[in-house]
């Protein structure tokens, strides 16, 4: 018998004000049944940090060709597509060829940064992408804050991020950019 994804019903707050993005979401949130909590807490921090009116969950996990979160403008075109994790080089490529900019997130510890070792040369001459990692002490406390109805606020001022849920506590979010060429640009 096949397992079933788990709903979650979140009520997101985001403040950000390195953007002036201020909105409130009423998300549903299916995770997949080989998703842990943590990374679909990952999944709902890049909502945050990439929020705007048009931005939707993927199918992610349960589908290769679809990023975990992305915004397509009115005629189909992907603007944004953000991916969690270490893909590999091609579905990397493959992303920057069908989205005019790519996000991707990691969040392994050890793990990422041997992983980005060996992939950044090979990504450099890619100028629509941006990779950021999430330190494992902030995804394990994300984690915990997961609730089968969730009350979040994400506050982002000066390339810092807070994430609060009234009844569970704080998180501040520790990221690193390990590439962004918007910054460049």
């Amino acid at each position: 018998m096949a397992l079933k994804s788990m709903i979650h019903k979140v009520q997101f707050q985001i403040a950000d004000m390195d953007r002036h993005y201020y909105a409130e979401h009423s998300l549903t949130v299916a995770r997949h049944p080989s998703e842990t909590d943590a990374r679909m807490m990952v999944r709902l921090l890049a909502f945050a940090l990439n929020a705007d009116e048009s931005l939707a969950f993927g199918r992610g996990v349960s589908t290769e060709n679809e990023p975990d979160l992305w915004h397509k403008n009115l005629t189909g075109d992907i603007e944004v597509w953000i991916q969690l994790g270490q893909p590999d080089e091609k579905t990397i490529r493959r992303a920057c060829a069908r989205a005019d900019y790519v996000v991707l997130y990691t969040y392994s510890g050890q793990g990422a940064a041997i992983w980005w070792e060996q992939i950044a040369g090979k990504l450099a001459t890619l100028d629509n992408l941006r990779v950021v990692d999430i330190s494992p002490a902030s995804v394990a406390a994300l984690g915990d804050l997961v609730a089968k109805s969730m009350t979040l606020n994400c506050m982002i001022e000066d390339g810092g991020v807070w994430v609060t849920d009234p009844d569970r506590g704080a998180v501040e979010v520790e990221t690193k950019v390990l590439k962004d060429t918007r910054a460049a640009g």
